[in-house]
């Protein structure tokens, strides 16, 4: 009995070919492999049979059918979870920097979905966002640390996925940034895509997506400042473009920011410290925070201790 596997196809600045999409989804061998299943009439675009070339678009919906010796199922792993809320339908974590939150085509072991997986099992989380994302609901940057949900179940993903839409999820971040601003308080709103010169990095760009970063100012130093930024959307490395855009670089961030600091991090100074959202078996507000991670207490110590 072959398994059937749903893609929603999001995120996308331009289509692209339907075996391209999928080859880079990480659960195919090969480009070539994913040519012969759509030979074979094994793939699906919006419920009908479409050529290698087919060029899909976002919402559009792929419907993969593979027999259980072509599945590539991810393998739970014993690591240690640091849990700050739990209930019968969501969780939350505090990622580490230096862990991916899924596995990719170039890495499949030590990610948060190996950790998950080892202690929930698929059966135990949300499926929504396919084999490799089990519970995923949004995503964190290898090197930022920080609070994450988790889903368990596919209500409860659609519930918090609604919230994060809606932005009644309110999730903050703390950051220690190059420079000062005028003002202490401010909203970024410039949109952003992929950048056309450098595929790894994002951009502000004309043609993309909506983008709103809210910032404001904790405390100054000379040259550089700490920051609470509240995210009210949530598009791929937004924090990390936004800062750079208006020329206040987030700390020892390698992909954005070329200025040297005098002290060493794990990359980006960055970190989502708080979050706030309604849980689905009563709807009551959680509000969670969470402690300065130790390269921010780093860098804070060193800026406070040459003023």
């Amino acid at each position: 009995m072959p398994k059937k596997y749903i893609f929603s196809v999001q995120s996308l600045t331009s289509p692209i070919r339907l075996d391209a999409f999928l080859t880079s989804q990480d659960i195919f061998k090969s480009r070539s492999c994913v040519q012969n299943l759509i030979k074979k009439s094994q793939v699906l675009v919006n419920g009908e049979v479409k050529k290698a070339s087919f060029l899909v678009k976002n919402d559009d919906e792929i419907t993969v059918f593979l027999s259980d010796e072509m599945s590539i199922l991810i393998k739970g792993e014993d690591i240690k979870l640091d849990i700050v809320y739990e209930d019968d339908d969501i969780l939350v974590v505090n990622k580490p920097k230096n862990m991916i939150v899924h596995p990719t085509s170039k890495e499949t072991e030590h990610t948060l979905v190996n950790a998950l997986l080892y202690k929930y099992g698929y059966e135990g989380l949300s499926d929504i966002n396919g084999i490799l994302r089990p519970g995923i609901v949004h995503r964190l940057d290898r090197n930022t640390s920080g609070l994450l949900m988790v889903a368990k179940n596919n209500n409860a993903h659609e519930f918090l996925a609604e919230q994060i839409k809606n932005k009644t999820a309110i999730r903050k971040y703390l950051a220690v940034v190059h420079g000062n601003f005028e003002q202490k308080e401010g909203i970024i709103d410039y949109p952003i895509g992929r950048n056309p010169n450098k595929p790894e990095k994002m951009a502000v760009v004309d043609d993309g997506k909506p983008s709103i970063t809210m910032y404001k100012v904790l405390e100054e130093f000379k040259g550089f400042s700490f920051v609470e930024l509240t995210l009210k959307t949530g598009r791929t490395h937004q924090i990390r473009v936004h800062m750079s855009y208006i020329s206040h670089t987030i700390v020892n961030d390698s992909l954005y920011n070329k200025i040297p600091f005098k002290v060493k991090t794990t990359e980006q100074v960055l970190q989502a410290y708080s979050l706030k959202f309604a849980v689905l078996k009563n709807n009551d507000i959680i509000e969670l925070t969470i402690d300065p991670d130790k390269d921010i207490k780093k860098v804070l110590k060193y800026l406070r201790s040459t003023r």
